[in-house]
């Protein structure tokens, strides 16, 4: 099955963002491809939280999703629009992926479990959890590419998020994100390839890439990686879209040369010596 990854530079206009994703979606489906995978923050990457509060509507009035589910159906196109910023309950925000099947029905959502709070080398300080509540499950969802499991950005970091959803019969994890060029320079290979290895599953990451009209810059090398750990493609720092070519198969024969999925044991506990 054929899909397509869109790298691009979101901004802080949610309208201007749906016209690149809606542009992205007719190319895709243009090019034979199954499914479209989008980057964390499609529809709005501001870190000016004031300014950006304008434009973070429920999930029911948000314009990009809405945009994405006509697109989908009018090009018959599943897509994974990597997340959204949204308001939540209680008036925090939630950072939420979408899979949207090619009627332009909403299949799955999630969101981000594990926020981004961190301080830099570089001097950057990122707080996500001061605007965004985090998500409390993980989700597997079936498609035409097989069963995604779904994460975000920082999930990557977490192993334990993956060993549940290819517990759960992933056989692709598609994980979004708006990863910073420090972080990304040092591990966004090695932890995409990591996940892709131990659960001998696809990886579909779908990155941000460049300045941003909020000042932030980052990393991109969107990636595809197969369940041996190859990349498929890497869609280095300039915008467009990528298409790949995905075999279940492949999985199959993976896991059939080290079935690490069947040798997992569970841990019962830590004996200190």
């Amino acid at each position: 099955m054929k899909a397509a990854i869109l790298q691009m530079t979101s901004g802080i206009d949610p309208h201007e963002n749906a016209r690149v994703l809606s542009e992205a979606a007719a190319a895709a489906a243009g090019a034979g491809a199954a499914m479209l995978f989008t980057p964390e923050m499609s529809g709005l990457l501001d870190r000016d939280r004031a300014r950006a509060a304008a434009s973070i509507v429920a999930q029911d009035a948000d314009p990009v999703l809405a945009a994405m589910r006509e697109a989908a159906a009018r090009h018959g196109l599943w897509v994974h629009l990597g997340s959204l910023a949204l308001r939540g309950e209680g008036g925090r925000f939630v950072n939420r992926g979408f899979v949207i099947d090619a009627a332009g029905e909403i299949r799955a959502s999630y969101d981000k479990i594990h926020l981004f709070d961190v301080d830099l080398p570089s001097g950057e300080r990122w707080r996500e959890s001061d605007a965004y509540a985090p998500g409390d499950r993980a989700v597997v969802v079936d498609s035409p590419l097989g069963r995604i499991g779904l994460s975000i950005c920082y999930d990557l970091r977490f192993p334990d998020l993956f060993r549940a959803l290819s517990d759960a019969g992933a056989t692709l994890f598609s994980i979004p994100a708006a990863f910073t060029r420090p972080t990304g320079a040092a591990h966004w290979h090695i932890l995409l390839r990591a996940r892709a290895i131990e659960a001998g599953a696809f990886v579909v990451a779908a990155a941000q890439t460049g300045m941003h009209a909020d000042g932030r810059a980052t990393y991109g090398h969107s990636l595809a990686i197969d369940p041996w750990g190859e990349v498929l493609l890497d869609m280095g720092e300039g915008t467009g879209l990528g298409l790949i070519d995905l075999d279940p198969a492949r999985v199959v024969d993976v896991r059939a040369r080290i079935p690490v999925l069947d040798h997992r044991r569970p841990i019962g506990g830590v004996e200190p010596a």
